[in-house]
């Protein structure tokens, strides 16, 4: 059965209007008078190129490996906090080069200097600046690689996204740049632990093939001073000797091996993070994964938990002895939906092996010249022991600057007393101001 279809006029069509078409007649170019406005193309604008750190505690590093030295300014920082700059050579000194045989040779004393932001002993609540001056560079060491790109290190691609190659030292790729990552972090430890009693502890727990069984620290218990007690800086001695040992032994053949750093947060406050993108554990993984070397991150029960049920991983809820709603197990590694449970966090970060090694390896010119280089320098034959204050600073900075967030967003108007914790003020220079 054949179908006819009548055409219909286009959706707005009018029918032709003679006046219109005459008065379109009589204008001529003449009195016609077009504006055209010239394109302009604008700025592109970036607030910062990946040198600063956070939302309301800012961090932002600056200075290179052989350069004049290496600092940061840190924004943000609450007033009246008592501060010295022993509060941040502590932390300096367990990152600096040369600590022991097993670290880099170079020799810094990496002395801080604090050049504003701190007045008689206390924060001022102004723009916080660290510097820390660089005095045994070894230019001469660099001048092989001043040709030719090292393996599995940032000069190749440096040179790809800049066109100029910071040769001696490696530039801001050096591990010297977590200078200005340490020094804020130990303030932000100082007001974590005053504000809120929270701590921050890393370790070693595996150097290359040497692991530590799971359990064998006690996280509830584990002190600073187990911590420090040895040069690899994992708190088991009967691990530390193996560690060390494998350390020694790569270190005698010019090459280099990796590890895992794990820390551990107590005390942390309930309600830190956000249900969507910034999750705290998102927010923990970007933080520690642009230090130096990094290249896995694994949170609670990491990829082990992928073995397990969902009765068999799920943490029970119960109630301690002091009415505390608590978890049974902590496989959620103390968050639960991005956001703190109050629970001990704990995380494992891999650190891949040092790039920068003695032993002749194939790569190119940057005229792709294919060529054989043995890199000469001062480098670290494992990273893992000096990696441990630079894990625990950056766990620290996302932990006090999700501290503001939670203190202005949730705790000035407390919604459940029985489920909210109360967030304390004990600096013994702390007074309200009279408004």
């Amino acid at each position: 059965m054949a179908s006819s279809i009548t055409p219909k006029p286009f959706l707005g069509a009018t029918k032709p209007n003679p006046s219109l078409s005459s008065d379109l007649q009589r204008l001529s170019f003449s009195s016609l008078h077009i504006s055209v406005k010239p394109r302009t193309h604008k700025k592109l604008q970036i607030q910062a190129a990946g040198s600063t750190f956070g939302n309301y505690f800012r961090v932002t590093t600056f200075g290179e490996s052989h350069g004049g030295g290496v600092g940061c300014i840190v924004d943000g920082c609450p007033p009246r906090i008592p501060l010295s700059e022993a509060d941040l050579q502590f932390d300096l000194d367990r990152r600096r080069p040369g600590q022991s045989r097993i670290t880099t040779p170079r020799k810094e004393t990496d002395t801080c200097r604090i050049y504003s932001g701190v007045s008689e002993g206390v924060t001022t609540g102004t723009p916080i600046h660290v510097f820390v001056p660089n005095t045994d560079q070894r230019g001469h060491d660099y001048n092989e690689m001043s040709i030719a790109y090292r393996p599995s290190h940032a000069d190749a691609t440096y040179d790809m996204k800049y066109g100029v190659r910071a040769v001696k030292g490696g530039g801001r790729s050096s591990a010297r740049e977590t200078i200005g990552r340490v020094a804020p972090g130990a303030i932000a430890k100082k007001i974590l632990q005053q504000f809120s009693g929270t701590e921050v502890l890393a370790y070693v727990s595996q150097v290359h093939q040497v692991v530590l069984p799971d359990g064998s620290v006690d996280h509830d218990t584990l002190t600073l001073d187990q911590v420090e007690s040895n040069i690899v800086r994992c708190p088991n001695p009967e691990y530390a000797e193996k560690m060390i040992a494998a350390i020694d032994a790569v270190r005698t053949r010019g090459d280099s091996i990796g590890g895992v750093v794990t820390c551990i947060v107590r005390n942390a406050p309930r309600g830190l993070g956000s249900p969507v993108f910034d999750k705290l554990e998102a927010e923990l993984a970007k933080a520690v994964m642009s230090l130096p070397a990094t290249k896995g991150f694994e949170f609670g029960s990491g990829f082990a938990g992928t073995f397990l049920t969902g009765s068999e991983h799920n943490d029970e809820f119960f109630t301690d002895e002091h009415g505390k709603i608590r978890t049974r197990t902590n496989r959620s590694g103390g968050i639960q939906g991005g956001i703190s449970n109050g629970e001990i966090i704990n995380m494992r970060v891999a650190f891949k092996p040092t790039a920068t090694i003695g032993k002749k390896q194939n790569t190119v010119t940057r005229e792709k010249k294919e060529i054989e280089l043995i890199a000469r320098g001062r480098h670290d034959p494992c990273v893992v022991p000096r990696a441990v204050p630079m894990v625990e600073a950056m766990v620290a900075l996302v932990l006090v600057d999700q501290l503001m967030a939670q203190y202005a967003q949730c705790n000035l108007f407390p919604i459940n007393p029985e489920l909210q914790e109360p967030l304390s003020l004990n600096f013994p220079n702390f007074e309200p101001a009279n408004i």
